[in-house]
């Protein structure tokens, strides 16, 4: 087999110009609808953080979620949902951020985590980073440190992984895409 992030890129489809013109979106629906690319994807994650001290895993609306869900599955630990503005029932934090095509909202429950626990917080991918940022920040009000970022795919020209690593939130990265 080739190295892992080869074959990750390989099951991973490029939409161009979507969502908006321009825009370059890298797919991972290939890689999860293909049972043995998604367990070697769960497995680089599992093996990565399977000695790591962690009390949960935050994922990102809404591709964090699949990855994020499965991951705290396999460790043991719990999972905590950051949603889209408006999605989540009972009080929340709320935290805005800025895309490579607009701006959003996310939201954490009030009540996700709780002073001193270390999360990993996953997407899937990282662009700009604001998300990312926009996740961070949420833990960190609410007293947990971010112990480190996961995703799939870093789009190094957009600056995203540089910017949350300036932090000091270091980011593992499965593949990368070169290029906009």
């Amino acid at each position: 087999m080739r190295n892992v992030s080869d074959y990750m890129k390989l099951h991973i489809r490029t939409v161009p110009d979507w969502p908006h013109a321009g825009v370059q979106f890298r797919d991972i629906t290939p890689l999860l609808q293909n049972p043995k690319t998604f367990r070697v994807l769960m497995d680089v994650f599992v093996h990565r953080y399977m000695d790591a001290k962690l009390d949960l895993v935050a994922g990102i609306d809404a591709r964090g979620f699949i990855v994020g869900s499965v991951l705290a599955y396999e460790l043991n630990l719990g999972f905590v949902p950051i949603r889209k503005k408006g999605k989540l029932p009972f009080a929340t934090v709320s935290e805005p951020y800025e895309l490579e095509y607009g701006s959003a909202t996310v939201e954490m429950h009030t009540d996700a985590c709780k002073k001193g626990d270390r999360v990993l917080l996953v997407d899937d991918l990282i662009a700009t980073g604001g998300t990312m940022m926009a996740g961070k920040k949420l833990l960190e009000r609410l007293g947990a440190t971010v112990v480190e970022g996961a995703v799939i795919v870093d789009l190094p020209e957009l600056g995203g992984s540089r910017l949350v690593e300036a932090t000091g939130l270091p980011i593992f990265k499965v593949c990368q895409f070169d290029g906009l």
